[in-house]
C-alpha cells in the first residue's frame, strides 16, 4: 500500500503596505529635521521610494553641495535663491523638490498645470527634460517640453495634461495668450533656471506678462550660476521670504578649480589665422568656440568646412532650425573630438560632456557672461582649459574678472605654429559668391555687436581696423556699414554743435561783462580806464599807512557786478534757442515741390537746342501762342477765366489746324514719292521682258522630233565620278601649277555635251529621218545659214 505525500501549506500573514497617505505623513514630518551636514547620499534626505529608485539607476548617489544645502528648504515650501559654480549639479537640485512636492500633493494628470520650469535657451530646456525623464521615470506624472520651433497644434491639444511643464518664455507667452486650454490657476511651484537671463532687459517684458498670469500663492525657485540681487527683480517675482544660498560665494575664485584660464591679446585681423592654427594643433580634443553672432558663426563654419581642418565641425546658433539644433546638440554631446562654433545660446547650463577646450574667440559682453561660457568645461569635479582672445582696445575687461575673483594668466602665441590662410580665404570666395556674401554679412554683423555693446571703456568700434579684417575673412573690398557711416556724422554733428554753443555762451558773457564793468566806471571814476594791470594794482610804499593794509597789493576796485547764476542760465538757454532755430529742418517732398513752383521749375520737362543755341519748340506738347503762354504763366493764382480760356483756345486751335494740314500734305508727298518708285521698277522689269520677247523662235522645230526624247540614264542627277575626274584632267592649262577646277554643274554640262557629240558623231553615219520630204530639209537649211 503505497502513501502518497500529502502539501502542507504554510500561510504567513501578509505585511501590511503603508497607505500613501500615512508615507507622505511620514514625509512631511520628517522634512523639518534635515540637516545638511549630516547629508551624506540621497538615501538619507527623506524621499519618495519612486524619486530614490529613478536617482539610483542613473547613478546619481552622492549630493553635490547646492544640492544639499537647498533640497531641505525647497521640500519644505519656502522660496530660493541658489547659486553655485557651473557644473556644480543645480538641475537636480530643483528637479528633485518638483518630483516629490507633486508626489505629497497626491497630483494625477487630470489636475493639469502643477509646476513649471522656465528657462532661456530651448537647448537647456531640452537637457532638463532629459532628465527629469530618467530620475522621474517610476513616477505616474506626465511632463512636456514646451519650446519653439515645434508643432504649435500639437502642443495646443495636449497642454492640459501636463502637470510639468518645461519651456521658453516666448512659448510660454504665446500659449497664455492664444491657448483656451492652458490653465495655471492650480499652480504650484515656479523655477527659474538661469534667473539672471531670464530676468535681464532682453526677456523683461516677456516675463512681466507671465508673472501677471501666474497664481500670487506659490513657491518660488531661482538658479543660476551668477544669481541675480536685483530687489526690482524680486518685488516682480512676489517671493515670501527667500533663503539666499550661495554656497561658493566665500570660496577663494567664482570658477571651478580644475579650470585652467589663460588670456591671449591679438589684433582683429589675425583671428582667423589663430582659429585655425588652433585647430589644427587640437585635432584630437573637443573644442567649444564662441563668437558674438549667428552670421560670424555660420561663415565660419562653411569656410572652415571647405579648408577641411581634419576634424568634425558643428555650428549651434539661434538662427537654425529646430530639428537641426538638437541634432546639432545631440552629435557634439556624444563625440569624442569635435570643433562646434556656437553663439551665447549655447554658454549657459549645457552639459556636454568631456570638453578639453572653450575658446572665447570674440570678447563676452561682462564678466557674468564670460563665467558661464567657460562653464562649459571642467564640470563636476573635472578638469579643463579655457583661452579668452582680446584685442588692444578690449583689455579693460581684464579687471571686471579680476574683481569677480576669476584667476586668469596671459599667454602668447608662438609665431611658428601660427598659419595664415587669407589667400586661400580669397580664392575660395572668389569661386564661390554665396560663400562671399555670407564673409559680407558676418563682417557688419561682428561691427554691429560692438557697436551694441552697452560697456564703452571694453568695446570701442572707432577703434577697429575695418579694411584689414574685411580682408582677413577673405574680402577684397570691405564692405559698407551704413549705420556706421551715420553714427560718426551725427558724432560730428554733435560735436560742432557743442563747440558752437560754448563758444557763442562765452561771447554773450564776455559782452555783457564788458556792458557792466563800462557802466560802473562811467558812474564812479570820471576819468578815463586804462586797462592794466598797473591801474588796477598799485603798490603800497607809504608809511602813514594803517595797521590793517599791511598788504603787498591793494585792490583798487572792490566791488563788480557779475552776472548773477540765474542770468547766466538764462543766458544760455537764449542762445540754446537761437541754436535750435538755426538748424535746417529735413527736407519734405512737399517742401521740394513748393520750392520748384515759387522758382516756377516746371518738373518732367524735356528742352531740345538748335545748332544757334535756340530752343526748339514741339508745337505736338507746348503752347505756341502768346496768349496761352501768359496764361500758363498766370495759373498759379488759381481760379479759370472761362472767357480768357477759350480765347486761348481759339489761338492755340489755329497752330493746330496749321499742323495738322503740314502733316497730311508730308504724308501725300509720302504716298507719291513710294508711287514714283514703284511705276520705275515697273518700267525696268517690263524693259527686261521685251527684250526677251524681241526674239522670235517660233519657227524652230521641236527638238524632241529633231533628236528624240531623251533617256533617264542622259540625265543630270545620274553621272559617273569617274567621266568629272576626266573633265576635270582635260582642262588644265600649259602652266601646271595653275589648275583650273569647274565647279560642279559646269561639269555637269560638260559631261552631258559630250555625251552628245559622241552620239552625233555615231549617228553621222546613218541618214538623219527628220519626217520632211527633201525639199522641205533644204529649205530649212538655207533658213538657218541665214540667220
Amino acid at each position: 500500500m503505497v502513501y502518497k505525500k500529502r502539501k502542507i501549506k504554510v500561510f504567513r500573514p501578509k505585511q501590511k503596505k503603508e497607505s500613501i497617505d500615512v508615507v507622505i505623513g511620514k514625509l512631511k514630518e520628517s522634512y523639518e529635521q534635515i540637516d545638511p551636514n549630516a547629508i551624506e547620499k540621497f538615501e538619507d534626505f527623506p524621499l519618495s521610494a519612486p524619486t530614490l529608485k529613478g536617482l539610483k539607476e542613473n547613478k546619481f548617489f552622492v549630493p553635490t553641495e547646492i544640492q544639499r544645502e537647498s533640497i531641505g528648504y525647497s521640500l519644505r515650501g519656502e522660496d530660493i535663491l541658489g547659486a553655485a559654480k557651473t557644473g556644480s549639479g543645480k538641475t537636480l537640485a530643483f528637479l528633485i523638490p518638483v518630483l516629490e512636492i507633486l508626489y505629497c500633493n497626491k497630483w494625477n494628470r487630470s489636475e493639469g498645470l502643477a509646476a513649471l520650469i522656465i528657462t532661456p535657451t530651448r537647448e537647456l530646456a531640452y537637457q532638463i527634460f532629459e532628465t527629469l525623464r530618467k530620475i522621474g521615470i517610476h513616477h505616474d506624472f506626465s511632463a512636456g517640453l514646451i519650446i519653439g520651433g515645434k508643432d504649435l497644434k500639437f502642443e495646443r491639444k495636449r497642454l492640459d495634461q501636463c502637470n510639468i511643464m518645461i519651456c521658453t518664455p516666448g512659448r510660454l507667452l504665446q500659449h497664455m495668450d492664444e491657448n483656451p486650454l492652458f490653465d495655471c490657476s492650480n499652480m504650484l511651484v515656479l523655477v527659474l533656471d538661469e534667473a539672471d537671463r531670464c530676468l535681464d532687459m532682453g526677456f523683461q517684458q516677456t516675463m512681466n506678462n507671465i508673472i501677471e498670469n501666474l497664481p500670487p500663492e506659490r513657491q518660488t525657485l531661482l538658479f543660476s550660476a551668477t544669481q541675480t540681487k536685483s530687489v526690482k527683480d524680486l518685488i516682480r517675482l512676489s517671493l515670501n521670504n527667500p533663503h539666499s544660498i550661495s554656497v561658493h560665494e566665500e570660496s577663494e575664485h567664482s570658477t571651478p578649480s580644475g579650470l585652467v584660464q589663460s588670456y591671449m591679446v591679438c589684433e582683429l585681423h589675425d583671428k582667423m589665422s589663430l582659429l585655425w592654427s588652433f585647430i589644427k594643433n587640437h585635432l584630437h580634443h573637443k573644442v567649444l568656440v564662441f563668437m558674438s553672432s549667428c552670421k560670424q558663426v555660420k561663415y565660419f563654419y562653411e569656410i572652415l568646412c571647405k579648408l577641411r581642418p581634419g576634424t568634425s565641425l558643428l555650428a549651434l546658433y539661434g538662427t537654425m532650425h529646430q530639428t537641426k539644433r538638437m541634432a546639432v546638440y545631440e552629435s557634439f554631446s556624444r563625440k569624442q573630438r569635435s570643433v562646434l562654433f556656437a553663439t551665447d545660446i549655447a554658454a549657459r547650463g549645457l552639459d556636454f560632456p568631456a570638453v578639453n577646450w572653450v575658446v572665447q574667440l570674440d570678447c563676452p559682453e561682462n564678466a557674468n557672461e564670460y563665467i558661464h561660457r567657460a562653464g562649459r568645461t571642467a564640470r563636476f569635479q573635472k578638469s579643463g582649459e579655457s583661452l579668452l582672445v582680446l584685442l588692444p582696445s578690449e583689455l579693460a575687461i581684464l579687471e571686471q574678472l579680476k574683481n569677480k575673483k576669476i584667476p586668469i594668466s596671459e599667454i602668447k602665441v608662438n609665431p611658428n605654429k601660427l598659419t595664415s590662410v587669407q589667400r586661400t580665404l580669397e580664392a575660395t570666395l572668389a569661386k564661390d559668391h554665396i560663400l562671399k556674401e555670407s564673409a559680407q554679412r558676418a563682417f557688419v554683423s561682428y561691427i554691429k555687436s560692438v557697436f551694441l555693446m552697452k560697456d564703452k571703456s571694453v568695446f570701442d568700434v572707432s577703434a577697429l581696423d575695418t579694411d584689414s579684417f574685411a580682408s582677413s575673412l577673405g574680402l577684397a573690398i570691405p564692405p559698407r556699414v551704413r549705420f556706421l557711416q551715420k553714427w560718426k556724422k551725427a558724432k560730428e554733428a554733435k560735436k560742432k554743435e557743442k563747440d558752437t554753443l560754448a563758444q557763442t555762451v562765452v561771447e554773450n558773457l564776455n559782452e555783457k561783462l564788458n556792458k557792466s564793468s563800462d557802466s560802473e566806471i562811467s558812474d564812479d571814476e570820471p576819468e578815463p580806464y586804462q586797462s592794466s594791470v598797473k591801474d588796477s594794482y598799485n603798490f603800497h610804499n607809504d608809511d602813514d599807512s594803517d595797521e590793517e593794509n599791511d598788504n603787498l597789493f591793494t585792490v583798487k576796485r572792490k566791488d563788480h557786478n557779475i552776472p548773477e547764476t540765474e542770468d547766466f542760465e538764462e543766458e544760455v538757454e537764449l542762445s540754446t534757442d537761437n541754436l535750435n532755430k538755426k538748424k535746417k529742418k529735413p527736407l519734405t517732398k512737399a517742401a521740394v515741390a513748393k520750392k520748384m513752383i515759387k522758382k516756377q521749375i516746371k518738373p518732367n520737362q524735356k528742352t531740345v537746342f538748335d545748332e544757334t543755341g535756340e530752343a526748339v519748340l514741339d508745337k505736338a506738347k507746348t503752347k505756341v501762342s502768346q496768349m496761352a503762354r501768359e496764361y500758363e504763366n498766370n495759373s498759379d493764382k488759381g481760379g479759370i477765366d472761362i472767357e480768357q480760356a477759350k480765347q486761348m483756345l481759339r489761338e492755340e486751335d489755329v497752330y493746330d489746324k496749321q499742323l495738322f494740314r503740314e502733316k497730311v500734305k508730308a504724308k501725300h508727298r509720302e504716298e507719291k514719292r513710294k508711287a514714283k518708285e514703284e511705276a520705275k521698277r515697273a518700267e525696268m522689269e517690263d524693259a527686261s521682258s521685251s527684250d526677251e520677247a524681241s526674239v522670235d523662235l517660233s519657227w524652230l522645230p521641236d527638238p524632241d522630233k529633231v533628236y528624240g526624247k531623251q533617256e533617264s540614264g542622259d540625265s543630270e542627277d545620274n553621272f559617273d565620278p569617274n567621266d568629272l575626274n576626266s573633265a576635270s584632267e582635260s582642262e588644265v592649262d600649259d602652266d601646271s601649277s595653275n589648275i583650273h577646277r569647274p565647279p560642279k554643274r559646269k561639269l555637269l554640262t560638260n559631261k552631258n555635251n559630250s555625251n552628245k557629240r559622241r552620239k552625233n558623231e555615231e549617228d553621222l553615219d546613218e541618214p538623219i529621218d527628220t519626217g520632211l520630204s527633201l525639199m522641205e530639209d533644204e529649205e530649212l537649211v538655207l533658213k538657218m545659214l541665214d540667220v
